[in-house]
């Protein structure tokens, strides 16, 4: 007999009853089928999902009850104490027995999944756990059911990514609960009567026609192979499997690659902490950029007298008139000599390096240790300067971390929820997978944005307040929490500081003064203020939509200021959570790859931790902060009478040449480089800049942990190797290292990972002390704070103290600011750019993996539907869209959702690269960059849409339709 033995468990209530006379311990409310499985007795099963709502619609796994006339379900009949069960009766064993044989009769021939490590099991187990079931139960298919097997059902490829099988359906709506409860897309639908009862998708569309957004989780549910990916048709046979996470967005999903033949043929989903089996599109259907024949597999070194063309777009698979392969000694020897030369010749200052969050947290400790010790300066920093750098400062100045307070799943404790500037089905799809649950369950959703993104469909209310002009609506709110004594009182006296000049600050502030300001009804205003002040429990999630400003600082400060008031952070439910972009933004900041701070935000013109450093690295050290990414950009053009010019530059896997704003200067001043050393896997736009490129490994090539946007330090795991002569990143930064001058000698395995590890374990002064490497290789998953080996780590902080100085919660007022660019008439549009669901980043890896690219293939400009007849386009044409920067053609989306006199294009298309537009003035606290607001105008085809070069949507441009 096998009792509980986790803690939560031990909680719960017991009960005992007998299944087939052995004693079972079951939980209250815990079904038969489920205390049977923990307790390693299986019964058959096929509808029943472990996390998915039982239904109970098979009926394989009836059993036998003392005293009850009929079968029951075991997987939604729960076990009550003293029930007598018998899942092994003659009569139980028969029931299941045909149910089996009858859904068996109705296969074809050919299954589409397979289960098994022999090409004699392959036959035997093709239609997946049905065969699998089939055979441990001795069950065959009598000639006389195969007589009436049902019509034939013609499969649908008409999807990039997944083929639909329907005649392998056994109707157990498994990919209805899959598409309907669990991540809430409403695709999958059960239609029509008895015999003629089947799944559809829409109004019986094909898949590849539907609204279907690729996450997959049909194709994970699917028990018989009737939906599958289409990477996996034919012998279902892999290698192996290699459990890790997801290389995408800041969520963390746990999953695992399929592997065959070396390459990776699929992935599936892990029950992580974080997504619990859920996968979106990218993380199920975007791997394979890792084969495209576009990788970098040698290392390349610039041509002599080939000059660096920042104006030119070139093909990046035709680099061999720029670039001729090298040895690795040779272009080692040349990168690191390069850099090493001007440092010689100019000073400490004069070099700078970027970093990447999409690498591992040992890797930016590394890199940024490189830059400090080895270069000599702090000009080191990476793409959250980008992303969240503003939110970061602010975090830092009120509550002491930049980390969030509590993690996304903890959603389910909340009864309001409030985004604002994000788009989590786009740009977090599995965490919007929980707030969708949430309001399934009645959760208040609150959408703050100025477009009406998908979320809005299950929003409460949505405030679709005018561009920038976040801190007037939340000052609104907090101007009437105030006014109508809604403030948490206890928790002002206690826990906060500065409240009296923050109800100060916002006296101006009314609803009513700042409703034609930010375009929401004051009654609205007040309605969400009292809502958020009074309900049991309120978490705010917020995007870039809030950092990307010059008034990014400000706007987070309000955020903070808010949960503040009303007392909303420190318990569950409640609190602060900035929504992480890419996979180890979080991570790589922790571990110190910003120009101010050494590890874990320890300031480097702190003295004392500037002492603990040189000491801990036995070396000295600068004692000023560093550039900033687009301060570095500067830099790269001042005169050469600037002692700080930077005439040099090492950048791993980033690609400012596309992710920086009003590019036309950026690609200007990476031209200018004396020396620019690119480490990456694919020949970006800023690696046709380059002098020397090195050819790196990607997420599944190696071994190495990452800090997701909950704060969890996870690990991954190597799938396959580098192609070609490419080489680890963690090998590659200690090679230039050497070639610097600095003495490393880190050993073990994958270029000693794990002690590269421990060193930035130590060097985080006890932030993740508890996680060890060895905790990690058996977990996972560890949460941060983690103190000790014995510590679980805490998913919510703040709960009695700050991590400031005196322990209480900094609020700081805010002002409204305008944009550093306002519409006029030569320019009346507003852009806002951001992310998309199927592209990522600068489209460097997701446009190179098949399936993603072939869902979405070219850039679009989203715009209203008045606008566009304003304009005199429909959808699919092309317009020129121009700012006093730089302009670019591009094909028009409609989408209703974006509110008139405003237009939303997406950064990852270099053929319409957004960031030749956008503004590079700076929030003065967080040096971020106003991605998110600048003035356009608009007009229909023109020079830039000439010279595009696009081809035309598939579909006929009905992709290009998108109303809210």
């Amino acid at each position: 007999m096998n009792a509980p033995t986790n803690p939560k468990e031990l909680e719960l209530q017991t009960v005992e009853f007998k299944l087939d006379g052995q004693t079972i311990v079951s939980y209250e409310g815990e079904t038969i089928l489920k205390a049977a499985k923990r307790h390693g007795i299986d019964i058959p099963h096929l509808c029943f999902k472990d996390g998915y709502r039982p239904d109970g619609n098979c009926r394989a796994c009836v059993v036998e009850i003392n005293g009850e006339r009929t079968l029951a379900p075991s997987c939604c009949r729960s076990a009550t104490a003293g029930m007598e069960v018998k899942a092994k009766s003659d009569r139980a064993i028969k029931s299941q027995k045909l149910v089996l044989e009858m859904l068996l009769s109705d296969m074809p021939d050919e299954g589409f999944k397979w289960v098994g490590d022999t090409k004699e099991e392959e036959q035997k187990n093709q239609h997946g756990e049905l065969s699998t079931w089939a055979a441990r139960m001795d069950v065959t298919v009598r000639p006389q059911l195969k007589a009436l097997r049902r019509e034939k059902v013609n499969s649908d490829i008409s999807h990039p990514a997944m083929a639909v099988n329907l005649d392998a359906c056994i109707q157990c709506n498994r990919c209805v609960r899959a598409c309907r409860e669990e991540q809430v897309n409403d695709v999958i639908g059960y239609a029509m009567r008895g015999a003629h009862s089947e799944i559809v998708f829409d109004l019986n569309d094909p898949m590849g026609d539907s609204t279907c957004v690729a996450c997959g989780e049909c194709v994970q549910a699917c028990p018989t192979g009737a939906l599958m990916p289409k990477g996996l048709i034919g012998s279902q046979t892999v290698d192996r499997k290699v459990d890790s996470v997801c290389p995408f967005c800041g969520v963390g999903c746990q999953i695992t690659y399929n592997v065959k033949d070396e390459k990776i043929v699929s992935v599936e989903g892990r029950d992580g902490p974080a997504n619990h089996n859920r996968l979106c599109v990218k993380g199920r259907f975007g791997m394979d950029y890792i084969h495209n024949p576009q990788r970098l597999t040698k290392p390349l070194i610039r041509r002599a007298g080939v000059p660096k063309d920042e104006t030119a777009i070139q093909n990046p698979q035709d680099w061999s008139s720029i670039f001729r392969e090298a040895s690795w000694e040779e272009a080692l020897e040349l990168a690191a000599g390069g850099l090493k030369k001007l440092k010689d010749q100019h000073g400490l200052k004069v070099l700078a390096g970027f970093g990447s969050a999409k690498g591992s947290n040992e890797e930016a400790y590394l890199f940024q240790k490189l830059v400090r010790t080895g270069f000599g300066s702090n000009n080191v920093d990476h793409c959250t300067r980008l992303c969240h750098a503003s939110s970061v400062a602010a975090l830092l100045e009120g509550v002491g971390s930049g980390a969030v307070s509590n993690q996304v799943n903890d959603v389910e404790h909340s009864s309001l929820i409030m985004l604002i500037g994000s788009n989590p089905t786009a740009n977090h799809p599995v965490a919007a997978t929980w707030f969708k649950n949430a309001a399934k369950r009645g959760t208040k959703i609150v959408l703050c944005d100025p477009r009406k993104t998908d979320i809005a469909k299950h929003a409460w209310r949505t405030m679709q307040f005018k561009p920038d002009t976040d801190v007037a609506m939340l000052n609104a709110m907090i101007h009437t929490i105030i006014e109508e004594n809604l403030v948490d009182q206890a928790f002002i006296k206690d826990r906060a500081n500065n409240f009296e000049a923050l109800k100060e600050n916002i006296k101006g502030y009314s609803p009513e003064a700042m409703a034609p300001i930010c375009g929401i009804p004051a009654e609205t205003l007040r309605e969400v203020a009292r809502e958020f002040a009074t309900t049991k429990s309120a978490m705010i999630l917020w995007g870039m939509g809030v950092s990307q400003h010059v008034h990014g600082t400000d706007n987070a400060r309000c955020l903070i200021a808010l949960v503040s008031i009303t007392g909303q952070i420190g318990k569950p439910g409640s609190g602060l959570h900035p929504l992480r972009g890419q996979n180890n933004v979080q991570g790589a900041s922790d571990a110190g790859l910003i120009p101010m701070m050494f590890p874990n935000y320890q300031r480097v013109d702190n003295p004392e931790a500037h002492a603990w450093f040189e000491k801990f690295w036995g070396t000295p050290l600068d004692k000023k902060p560093g550039y900033t990414v687009v301060e570095i950009m500067h830099k790269i053009t001042a005169p050469d009478s600037d002692p700080d010019k930077i005439r040099g530059m090492y950048v791993e896997g980033e690609n400012p040449a596309m992710s920086d704003p009003d590019l036309n200067h950026a690609r200007h001043a990476l031209a200018l480089l004396e020396h620019l050393v690119v480490q990456d896997i694919f020949m970006t736009e800023t690696a046709l800049l380059a002098d020397v490129v090195l050819p790196a490994s990607a997420w599944p090539e190696k071994v190495g942990t990452a800090s997701n946007t909950d704060r969890m330090v996870q690990m991954g795991k190597k799938a396959i190797n580098p192609p070609g002569d490419a080489k680890p990143d963690l090998w590659i930064i200690q090679e230039i290292a050497k070639r610097m001058g600095l003495n490393w000698n880190y050993q073990g395995p994958d270029d000693g990972v794990a002690q590269v590890y421990d060193e930035m374990r130590q060097a985080m002064h006890g932030a993740i002390n508890g996680i060890t490497w060895e905790r990690l290789e058996k977990e996972s998953s560890v949460t941060y704070p983690c103190l000790s080996a014995e510590d679980p780590g805490r998913p919510i902080v703040f709960d009695d103290v700050f991590a400031t100085g005196d322990g209480k919660v900094k609020l700081v007022p805010a002002d409204i600011i305008p944009a550093n660019e306002r519409p006029d008439a030569d320019y009346p549009f507003v852009l806002i750019t951001g992310r998309q669901l199927e592209h990522w980043h600068t489209g460097s890896m997701t446009r190179r993996a098949t399936v993603l690219d072939a869902i979405e293939p070219m850039a679009t400009v989203s715009m209203h539907g008045e606008d566009m007849t304003q304009l005199g386009v429909a959808a699919g044409d092309v317009i020129t869209v121009q700012s006093r920067r730089g302009e670019v053609g591009i094909h028009v989306r409609r989408d209703d959702g974006t509110p008139r006199g405003v237009i939303f294009i997406p950064f990852a298309y270099y053929e319409a690269a957004a960031n030749l537009i956008t503004n590079s003035a700076l929030d003065p606290f967080g040096k971020i960059p106003e991605f998110k607001y600048c003035a356009v105008k608009l007009k229909k085809g023109g020079e830039a849409a000439k010279i595009m070069g696009y081809g035309t949507n598939a579909s006929g441009g009905s992709k290009l339709t998108s109303t809210v």
